[in-house]
């Protein structure tokens, strides 16, 4: 077991209601087609694949698709639109699970690897990455870039999101590299006399990793960086870009 944090069912059960954004076909048409286009002929491997939102229509898109994942209480929710014979997956932590076969792709998506919360961890998800690639497979990463800059001295705050019915912020312990990533959501309907006026608050840890440092990993887990941009369309990646999507290829 990893040090991630276990999503709980009543999470699982509302993740997707508020996943509608990331779930739209803007979001998800420049991913799937990304990834596809990387696995090919062969079979993908999604670590930490959750409720299933990029699996499934990877899969629908005509890709064979294998996950692992951490949460019972996740798996359960893709299983509700997907069996298992079309779209397996493994119970279990990224970081030290195996499943059988080799892959042409294996991706983590959403930030998801700095759910892993120290070092040894991350460089162990890129091991099993590559323990799992064909010769000539790819990794695939989306992460966000620290938004460091952001900080004033003597502030561990940065705001994220400021609107009507939700309130993120994260806060920073700069020697650790763990950002706490803070929600404050409006329950209830939008307004009127059914609006109590309350709110649900989450939060959850994560280690916050460079992309330098990720490649460095790479190169621990004999993987080599084939491609970094800013998106999912594929722009390029600057020092302004707010994320990135790294592609580590194994040698053949």
């Amino acid at each position: 077991m990893t040090s991630s944090e276990l999503w709980s069912r009543e999470t699982a059960d509302r993740y997707d209601a508020g996943e509608t954004e990331t779930s739209s076909p803007a979001v998800l048409g420049p991913t799937v087609a990304f990834l596809a286009e990387l696995a090919g002929d062969g079979r993908a491997l999604e670590f930490a694949i959750g409720t299933g939102r990029v699996g499934v229509p990877l899969r629908e898109r005509g890709v064979p698709v294998v996950g692992i994942e951490l949460s019972e209480h996740m798996a359960a929710v893709l299983r509700r639109k997907v069996d298992e014979d079309t779209l397996p997956v493994t119970i279990g932590d990224m970081a030290t699970t195996v499943v059988p076969g080799g892959f042409t792709l294996v991706y983590l998506v959403y930030n998801t690897i700095s759910n892993l919360l120290t070092q040894d961890e991350q460089v162990e998800c890129f091991r099993n990455a590559a323990r799992h690639l064909e010769p000539g497979g790819r990794f695939v990463i989306e992460l966000g870039v620290p938004p460091l800059r952001f900080l004033p001295p003597g502030q561990v705050a940065v705001p994220f999101d400021v609107s009507e019915r939700h309130l993120g912020f994260d806060t920073f312990d700069l020697v650790e590299q763990i950002l706490v990533s803070h929600h404050f959501s409006r329950e209830g309907s939008d307004g009127g006399d059914g609006d109590d006026g309350r709110y649900r608050r989450d939060n959850s840890r994560h280690r916050y990793a460079w992309p330098a440092e990720l490649d460095l990993m790479a190169r621990i887990a004999g993987l080599e960086l084939e491609r970094r941009v800013a998106d999912w369309d594929g722009a390029s990646f600057t020092q302004d870009s707010g994320k990135h999507i790294s592609v580590w290829r194994k040698p053949t």
